[in-house]
This record gives C-alpha cells, sequence and structure tokens, in this order.
C-alpha cells in the first residue's frame, strides 16, 4: 500500500478544522469500501477473503454489507 498524504489533517493547527477533514476522509473511505466490496462479492469472492482483506471478522463484514442492502435493497 502507498502512503497516503494526510498532513493537511495531522498538522493543521485548527483542531475544530481538522476534524471536519478527518470526517469527510472517513465518509469517502467507508463509500469506496462499500463498492468495493460490492465489486468483490459480484466476482465471487467469499465473505471471508473480504473481511481477510479488511482485517475483521467475517460476521463483522457481512453485519456490515451482508444482505439485500448491499446491493441497494433493503431487507424485506
Amino acid at each position: 500500500m502507498t502512503g497516503v498524504d494526510i498532513s493537511s489533517i495531522t498538522e493543521n493547527t485548527d483542531p475544530i478544522e481538522a476534524l471536519r477533514e478527518a470526517a469527510a476522509l472517513r465518509h469517502r473511505l467507508e463509500g469506496q469500501e462499500e463498492v468495493l466490496v460490492y465489486r468483490a462479492r459480484a466476482a465471487g469472492t467469499t465473505w471471508t477473503e473480504i473481511a481477510e482483506a479488511l482485517g475483521v471478522s467475517k460476521q463483522a463484514v457481512h453485519k456490515k454489507y451482508g444482505g439485500r442492502r448491499l446491493f441497494g435493497r433493503t431487507e424485506a
């Protein structure tokens, strides 16, 4: 993995501004993670493989992304 420059957050002297930047970055990353999980599942990747890649348990990743919610549908 290549380094990601977060110096605009870590070196910001205004803690409130830095928190806003951190929250915005987290939101963007969570959205990208969801897209990547969707792509992985569509390609046939198992929940176990996805969990290992994310460094979490299979149950955690399935709870967060599993079922119909991943594909834009709500549970019936």
